[in-house]
């Protein structure tokens, strides 16, 4: 059985990148001949004086590079790059699929994405930011599949779970 060189192998890992600079990081790593993906989604920005079409990094402060352990040292020598993504201890690598996935996303012309490092879990209180029930605060009872969340109002003296989008709610910070 032929033992295979680890130093050879390529991954992807995610990287933090100093403020507002992904677009300049992802130019240098180009030009060090290294493989870089930043997810970008085009989004309507408004001035005071105007609006436009600007594509946003789609995960601020994260960029994604595909190396093998022999450009580790090189790619943490680029300008703007901070240090990588770690797990344990070590680069947290991601899987080929997870990138396909998430190129595959940002192909949908119709899907607005939207990140945010708040993680809903059950008895959790959340505030409803959107519909008819905007500004309530709510107990987060369960999440049905990946855009419904079940949440249980008590304001009135009785208890009435309703069906929620996960999109309308955030957790309530008073």
């Amino acid at each position: 059985m032929e033992k295979v060189n680890q130093a050879h192998l390529y991954h992807w890992y995610a990287v933090y990148i100093k403020s507002r600079a992904e677009k300049k990081t992802q130019t240098e790593l180009q030009h060090k001949g290294i493989e870089s993906f930043l997810p970008l989604q085009r989004r309507l920005r408004q001035w005071s004086d105007r609006k436009k079409w600007v594509e946003m990094p789609l995960i601020p402060g994260y960029l994604f590079v595909k190396i093998s352990r022999l450009e580790y040292d090189l790619v943490l020598q680029s300008n703007f790059i901070v240090s990588f993504v770690r797990f344990q201890g070590t680069a947290a690598v991601i899987p080929d699929h997870q990138i396909d996935y998430l190129k595959l996303m940002l192909k949908q012309d119709n899907l607005n994405i939207e990140i945010t490092p708040e993680t809903l879990e059950p008895g959790q209180t959340i505030e409803v930011i959107a519909g008819p029930l905007i500004g309530l605060q709510a107990k987060l009872v369960h999440i049905k599949g990946k855009d419904k969340a079940a949440v249980e109002f008590e304001q009135l003296g009785y208890s009435a779970i309703i069906e929620i989008s996960v999109e309308d709610i955030k957790i309530y910070t008073p």
